[in-house]
């Protein structure tokens, strides 16, 4: 379809026409952005033919990259037999019954059930529901408030963004009222002079103090990211989640997982609460649960939830049009055989993670990096002028942009979080090509470095 306009045109016509996703819309108008033409294997191209190493995997999704014609064919043969059907009304399609079935063998044993949306923040939406019909079912109505935290990411509905923890977002709406915050465990950032252990212990007891504070009997659930991908990749000290999951299990309050980033090999566990050895009772996911090739999220329901939704609920009122949609249920299930054949969980557990953070952890040495993050195949690096004082390269933390930018110049999509440059490579990548991402990312940190005259 690029072939039938020049670049210019596509962009003039893309400005004139179309509200994009977290974008200024002034900023755009006056500079456009890059028309995506095509896709191969870790690679995205524009319509002027200029290639992108694409470190961000889509946006967090298509961690199996580009080139899977599996899935496509999976998608193509549903297509000519079940295009759609809803699954209101005591309907369902053998695609969702079957994916419905893999996850719960998939997941942690005390998922059951499983609850189909198109999104994460669908997904999110959902577990508001679920959580606040399970709490009057169990008849303790008073149970409203969800507590989460900043930077914490949970999608862009009304709902979902309130749980999210971003305050430029809060800003321009009014926030769900039964929603409140605590501090995220960034110790970077957040943790003064206390170590890495003491700083999780002491992040982990402000959901603690913030409890005691509203009320045990009035916190329906607490809801959080193994890893916070969208605040900047934030890896949490390893005190935090043992004590998270102390204070959890002596309260009753439910604990809601969301792994729609960490989801499905990520973190070198199939999922993030493997990873640190929590046990959730809802756990959200999306994205790479289809590779990114069809939209599809969801919610893994405990049998300690599901039990008394089922039994003492009777109907729901809730739902969605695609909830369990038959062509993005067989992605899902292509995306997992793929998964599963080819190992995803050991490769990177074993061999591209720690190749990755290996090299990864070593720009640490370089002038303008003040800190690096990293787990999986997720990695953080702070921007900063002065390493001692922790002085930022610019103020309000834009050399970010700036450093994007160069990304973008040297053919690598690596995204900005303030002055947080995070990635999040594909979970096929082998040596040679994390060798050639990190090269990259060398290459823009000394332009940025010159750019500031550090």
């Amino acid at each position: 379809m690029s072939k039938t306009r020049t670049t210019q045109q596509w962009q003039e016509l893309d400005s004139k026409n179309h509200l994009h996703p977290f974008t200024d819309f002034d900023g755009y108008i006056k500079k456009p952005g890059r028309i995506i033409n095509r896709a191969e294997h870790i690679y995205i191209y524009d319509t002027d033919g200029t290639q992108f190493l694409d470190a961000m995997s889509g946006l967090w999704c298509c961690s199996l990259g580009y080139s899977q014609p599996e899935i496509a064919e999976a998608v193509q043969r549903q297509f000519q037999e079940l295009p759609y059907y809803n699954n209101f009304f005591q309907c369902s399609n053998a695609p969702a019954v079957e994916l419905a079935d893999r996850l719960v063998q998939m997941t942690p044993e005390q998922f059951t059930h499983v609850f189909f949306t198109n999104s994460g923040s669908e997904a999110n939406d959902t577990n508001i529901r679920l959580v606040r019909r399970y709490w009057d079912l169990k008849n303790q109505p008073e149970k409203r408030i969800i507590l989460s935290r900043t930077n914490g990411y949970h999608g862009s509905t009304i709902a979902a963004a309130s749980l999210g923890g971003f305050s430029f977002v809060h800003k321009q709406f009014e926030t769900l009222p039964y929603v409140d915050h605590i501090g995220d465990p960034n110790w970077y950032c957040n943790g003064g002079e206390l170590s890495a252990e003491e700083f999780g212990l002491q992040a982990a007891r402000e959901l603690e103090k913030r409890i005691d504070e509203l009320g045990e009997e009035n916190i329906a659930a607490f809801i959080a990211e193994p890893i916070q991908g969208a605040g900047g990749v934030i890896v949490p000290p390893d005190s935090y989640w043992p004590e998270v999951s102390r204070i959890l299990k002596e309260r009753d309050i439910l604990f809601i997982s969301d792994e729609v980033i960490c989801g499905f090999a990520r973190t070198g566990k199939m999922f993030g609460c493997e990873t640190y050895g929590t046990e959730p009772d809802l756990m959200t996911f999306a994205k790479a649960v289809t590779n990114g090739f069809q939209p599809l999220g969801g919610v893994m329901v405990s049998d300690k939830v599901a039990s008394v939704i089922t039994s003492q609920g009777g109907e729901f009122g809730h739902g969605f049009t695609y909830s369990g949609h038959p062509i993005a249920c067989a992605a899902a299930l292509a995306t997992l055989d793929i998964i599963e054949r080819e190992n995803i969980v050991d490769r990177v557990a074993s061999d591209v993670s720690p190749y990755l953070q290996s090299k990864w952890m070593a720009l640490a040495d370089h002038p303008i990096v003040g800190h690096v993050r990293g787990l999986g195949m997720l990695g953080s690096i702070e921007l900063v002028r002065n390493k001692a004082t922790k002085e930022r390269l610019a103020p309000e933390q834009s050399a970010g942009g700036v450093c994007r930018e160069l990304c973008i110049d040297n053919g690598l999509v690596m995204r900005a979080v303030g002055d947080s440059m995070i990635i999040s490579p594909q979970l096929i990548m082998n040596h040679s090509e994390i060798d050639t991402m990190l090269e990259k990312v060398i290459r823009a940190l000394d332009q940025t470095a010159e750019h500031y005259s550090v």
